[in-house]
């Protein structure tokens, strides 16, 4: 298994920048797919960006597509997420998570570890 535990998290403003880590140890870091998630005060958590195992292919929400960048840097077995331009609607706790299936996933339930989160809150 994996243990993942995010940082990076904080006040931003509107139109700023931020960028997430998520440091991942255990078995390798390559054996998983791995996604952001994130759930704004009073929502369900939902899916934002995911990457592939050798980070060539990336998928995002159409909500953050052009804004947000997921990346992955195996040597140091961290994920990350750029945020840029971020928007107060972008206000959330993120998780990242991991996947150990086949293919790329978009649902909670397609995902098997998750981090504990890291608050986004962005000001207007």
């Amino acid at each position: 298994q994996v243990q993942l535990v995010e940082s990076g998290g904080g006040l931003v403003q509107a139109g700023g920048s931020l960028r997430l880590s998520c440091a991942a140890s255990g078995r390798t870091f390559r054996a998983y797919v791995m996604g952001w998630f994130r759930q704004p005060p009073g929502k369900e958590r939902e899916f934002v960006t995911g990457i592939g195992r050798y980070g060539f292919r990336t998928y995002y929400a159409d909500s953050v597509k052009g804004r947000f960048t997921i990346s992955r840097d195996t040597a140091k077995n961290t994920l990350y997420l750029q945020i840029n331009s971020p928007k107060p609607e972008d206000s959330a706790l993120y998780y990242c998570a991991a996947r150990q299936g086949l293919g790329l996933g978009r649902r909670e339930y397609e995902y098997d570890y998750w981090g504990q989160g890291t608050q986004v809150t962005v000001s207007s």
